[in-house]
């Protein structure tokens, strides 16, 4: 899943530069840097100011290091829209496309625009590790995380929301954060130092285990869904 998905985002860039009369050179240098056996974290929501999309930039200097160890290589992909109203949201989308091209040949950063269903659907099965960073607690559910966990991707999430509930930190995937703190800063170093030392060591370093949290991450997904949620509803309430 995750060649396919590499696949199509180089061939959206180039049909996208070509809209935009961008520099085939730079275009051809982006699509050529991605890899389809380099650890993929995928980031693709509802771009609302809580959500904090930018919370992995905090530090680029800390992340540039982190994500281009020697044999540990990683590459990010953003998609998801603002509310039209939002413009805080429409700022930070702003801010991931400007670091994006600022950073080229430091951190590889893809952002896909036009978010819809069947991006959301290639997206969530074809990346490695689901990443959500809102600010807590004001995640309802977190739905995105569900089914990247069907698709057996493991969540690196803050503990709001549906994961707080569902996460076996190191076993399913892995919580960021002290729940008790709401601080940004606090958060991303939590999450540079996860990345750093337990999710791309596991990754390139161990993949019977890495093996174990993908079928995990699915497991839970199934304790997360619908179908289980209507069957509680017929057993506990609708055959009283």
């Amino acid at each position: 899943h995750r060649s396919r998905l590499i696949k199509y985002i180089s061939a959206r860039l180039k049909r996208n530069s070509i809209r935009r009369h961008e520099s085939p050179s730079h275009v051809m240098n982006m699509v050529n840097s991605l890899d389809d056996k380099t650890l993929t974290i995928g980031f693709a929501r509802r771009f609302a100011t809580y959500k904090r999309a930018n919370l992995i930039l905090r530090d680029l200097s800390r992340l540039a290091s982190i994500v281009n160890m020697e044999g540990r290589p990683v590459q990010f992909l953003f998609a998801g829209k603002a509310h039209p109203a939002d413009s805080i949201g429409k700022n930070i989308i702003y801010n991931v496309i400007q670091n994006a091209k600022k950073l080229f040949g430091t951190i590889k950063i893809v952002f896909l625009e036009n978010y819809n269903l069947w991006l959301g659907k290639i997206i969530t099965s074809g990346v490695d590790v689901w990443l959500n960073t809102p600010r807590r607690p004001n995640e309802a559910s977190g739905t995105s995380g569900m089914k990247a966990a069907f698709n057996g991707i493991p969540n690196l999430s803050i503990l709001d929301g549906w994961w707080a509930e569902a996460c076996k930190h190191g076993e399913n995937g892995w919580a960021i954060g002290n729940p008790d703190v709401i601080d940004d800063n606090a958060d991303a170093n939590h999450l540079y130092d996860l990345l750093e030392k337990e999710v791309i060591p596991t990754f390139y370093n161990d993949q019977e285990k890495w093996a174990k949290i993908m079928m995990e991450s699915i497991i839970t997904g199934v304790e997360f869904s619908a179908y289980r949620m209507i069957n509680d509803y017929n057993e506990k309430y609708y055959k009283i």
